[in-house]
C-alpha cells in the first residue's frame, strides 16, 4: 500500500462509514480493485482508518461527549452497555471474522440481502415514540447492541444494523441514526485498539506505515464530517429505500464480477 492507495481507501471509508451500505464491504471491494487486498497492512489499515471517521462524530456532537453532567453519565453508560455484545462476539469470533474480511463474495451477498431488507424497513417500523437519547433506557441500548453484532459480517453495515435495531426499538429514524453514530465511537475505538495491538509488530517492522495511517485517518475524518451531515438530511427526507436499491445494484454487480472471474 502506498499513499495514493491510502487516500482512496480513506475517502471511501469517510463516505460510507455512517451510511447503511457497509464501509468495510466497500473498502474490501476497492482494495481488491487496487490489487492490494492480500497485503497484511491493508487489512490492518481498513480497520484502523475507522478511527478518523469516528472522531468526526465526537467533533460534530461534541456537546454529547465533552460536557460532563448527570445526563452525560447516563449517556455514557448506555453506550457502554450497547457496545458489550459486539465486543464479546468480536473477541470470540475474531479469527472467523478475519477470514470473512478476505471474501468479496461474502460482501456481495450481504450487500444484496441487506439491500432487500432496506427496501421494507420504513414500512416495518412505524409510529416511533423515542425521539431523544434521554428516552433510551439501558435495556433498549442493550438490544440495539445485539443488532450491532450482525455488522461483524463484512458487507452487513454497522450503521444499517444499529439503525434498524434502533427503529425496531421505537426510535425515530433520525434518533436511531444519531445513536448509531454515538455507538460507533466506543465500538470502533475498541476495534482499532485491538487491531493495532495485534499488528504492532507489522508497524514496528515498517515505520513508514505509521505515516500512511496518519494521512488516511485525516482524510477519513474530513470526508466523514460531510457525509454525516448529508446522511441525516437524506434519511429524514428519503428514508432507507434509496440505499436499499444502491446495495442491491452494487452487490449484484460484485457477485456477477466474481462469478465471471473479473475480480478476485
Amino acid at each position: 500500500m502506498n499513499f495514493f492507495h491510502a487516500i482512496i481507501i480513506a475517502i471511501v471509508e469517510g463516505l460510507t462509514e455512517f451510511l447503511p451500505i457497509s464501509s468495510t464491504g466497500h473498502m474490501i471491494i476497492v482494495s481488491s480493485l487496487l490489487g492490494i487486498s492480500d497485503d497484511e497492512f491493508t487489512k490492518l489499515f481498513e480497520v484502523v482508518i475507522q478511527l478518523g471517521a469516528i472522531l468526526a462524530v465526537v467533533v460534530l456532537y461534541w456537546r454529547k461527549f465533552l460536557i460532563f453532567d448527570k445526563n452525560r453519565v447516563s449517556f455514557y453508560l448506555k453506550l457502554i452497555v450497547a457496545v458489550i455484545p459486539a465486543l464479546i462476539a468480536g473477541y470470540l469470533f475474531s479469527d472467523k471474522i478475519d477470514q470473512l474480511l478476505e471474501s468479496p463474495m461474502t460482501v456481495g451477498v450481504t450487500l444484496l440481502l441487506g439491500g432487500i431488507v432496506l427496501l421494507f424497513v420504513d414500512d416495518w417500523f412505524r409510529n416511533p415514540v423515542i425521539d431523544t437519547d434521554e428516552k433510551i433506557n439501558m435495556f433498549t441500548a442493550l438490544r440495539i447492541g445485539f443488532f450491532q453484532c450482525l455488522a461483524l459480517i463484512p458487507g452487513m453495515s454497522r450503521s444499517a444494523a444499529t439503525i434498524i435495531g434502533g427503529m425496531q426499538q421505537k426510535l425515530t429514524r433520525s434518533e436511531a441514526a444519531e445513536f448509531s453514530f454515538f455507538l460507533a465511537v466506543p465500538t470502533m475505538a475498541a476495534a482499532t485498539g485491538y487491531k493495532l495491538l495485534k499488528g504492532r509488530e507489522l508497524l514496528m517492522a515498517h515505520p513508514e506505515n505509521l505515516k500512511i495511517l496518519l494521512i488516511g485517518n485525516i482524510v477519513a475524518f474530513v470526508v466523514a464530517m460531510a457525509a454525516i451531515k448529508f446522511f441525516i438530511g437524506a434519511l429524514k427526507k428519503y428514508g432507507f429505500r434509496m440505499w436499499g436499491y444502491y446495495r442491491i445494484i452494487v452487490g449484484g454487480i460484485l457477485i456477477i464480477a466474481l462469478m465471471m472471474g473479473k475480480l478476485k
